[in-house]
């Protein structure tokens, strides 16, 4: 099973942010608990330093190494980086926790903060060594946070916005990345498109399964909506939608005990047998199998 994990910060029960090493998590919790995947309800941005392990998110395994950087949204499930014989891996990693609500507005960085980012990157030395610097003050600024009385002018906590601007800067950097999945040089335009599809995708995609719909709804012929999915995302809007059907179904599966029937109903599946081979197709596993290998 699945366990759902929400903000909680120890050392400041009403601070939106969490900054601390992979080896703090780990003596935080229980083996248990680590070794089970979780699902969040607040963000997670890990920057590997050294060591090695394997993350999973969404059922998706990602290899970290020196220079990785993972961003997981609310909602996401994970496993936390793990070694070879299944035990939490050996990381010199930081992490940076916080909710939707700690980051300043800053629009550019909406598309890392949505649901529809990349989780992972790799990244080179020269710019691995900024963001390393970058989380490097982080935490030099949260440590100070927490170890001393706050700076105060006019009764603004002054070392609390700090830290809510340095992770707003991050959040930009990340923003300049490119997407490991997807084209860097997309036109706007055909950006719009394609966000505007995924934020209609995560409202419907358990309702409709019909390109022509989500098409009409925002106002666009189906070739402009696959085009601009695939130039984004290297994936047609149709394979985007069962993507999402697929991984809703995933989670369910693994999250809760509900009948295959009952998840295949809540996806707008009209019968059970028709549920079966849709997921079969997008896993390579009959629904109950899947659920077994979870357990």
């Amino acid at each position: 099973m699945i366990i759902d994990i929400a903000f909680d910060n120890p050392d400041s029960p009403h601070a939106g942010v969490e900054v601390l090493t992979f080896d703090e998590l780990k003596t935080r919790l229980k083996s248990e608990v680590a070794r089970r995947p979780s699902r969040l309800d607040f963000h997670q941005i890990i920057l590997v330093r050294d060591g090695e392990g394997t993350a999973m998110v969404d059922f998706v395994d990602y290899e970290c190494t020196r220079g990785t950087l993972l961003h997981l949204r609310p909602g996401q499930v994970q496993r936390l980086p793990y070694g070879a014989a299944g035990q939490p891996a050996d990381l010199d990693a930081v992490l940076l926790l916080f909710t939707a609500g700690f980051p300043p507005p800053l629009p550019a960085a909406g598309p890392v903060l949505d649901g529809f980012g990349p989780v992972a990157w790799s990244l080179p030395p020269d710019t691995f060594g900024a963001f390393d610097r970058a989380v490097e003050e982080l935490v030099a600024v949260y440590r100070s946070w927490h170890g001393a009385p706050a700076a105060r002018v006019a009764g603004l906590d002054l070392t609390g916005a700090l830290l809510r601007q340095l992770l707003g800067a991050l959040l930009l950097r990340m923003a300049g990345l490119s997407d490991p999945d997807g084209d860097g040089d997309v036109h706007a335009t055909t950006a719009d498109v394609y966000l505007a599809f995924r934020r209609e995708l995560e409202r419907s995609f358990a309702t409709t399964r019909s390109v022509e719909t989500y098409a009409a709804r925002l106002g666009y012929a189906p070739r402009t909506l696959t085009r601009a999915c695939q130039a984004a995302a290297g994936r047609t809007a149709k394979q985007l939608l069962d993507a999402r059907v697929s991984l809703e179904a995933q989670r369910l599966l693994a999250h809760t005990d509900q009948p295959v029937s009952a998840i295949a109903h809540a996806l707008g599946f009209t019968e059970a047998t028709n549920f079966g081979k849709f997921f079969a197709r997008q896993t390579g596993l009959a629904p109950g199998d899947f659920r077994h290998a979870q357990r």
